[in-house]
């Protein structure tokens, strides 16, 4: 029913493809207008308003690794890096 497009982007002029499950997720949403960026530039566009989230650095309590978590760590609270960090939900 629905075949791959290519279309031009309006903000960086570059070609992208609009593919068929992309025109069917479009339509079941009920969305009648094609995208007109491409996936880059929407993306850009998106998180243009977002301020930038400042990262500190840390040691790992659990295996001594640099860590950059986006809050300012304590003194009286444990910091562990992301693979540390994923290890302990698991293990809950």
């Amino acid at each position: 029913m629905y075949e791959d497009k290519t279309l031009v982007c309006k903000e960086c002029g570059k070609e992208f493809v609009f593919t068929a499950g992309e025109q069917e997720f479009y339509a079941e949403k009920g969305f009648t207008n094609e995208p007109q960026r491409c996936r880059e530039c929407r993306q850009a566009r998106k998180n243009a308003g977002r301020p930038q989230r400042e990262m500190y650095t840390a040691v790992c309590a659990a295996c001594g690794k640099e860590a950059h978590v986006p809050f300012q760590p304590r003194d009286d609270r444990p910091v562990y890096c992301s693979e540390c960090f994923a290890r302990m939900k698991e293990e809950e």
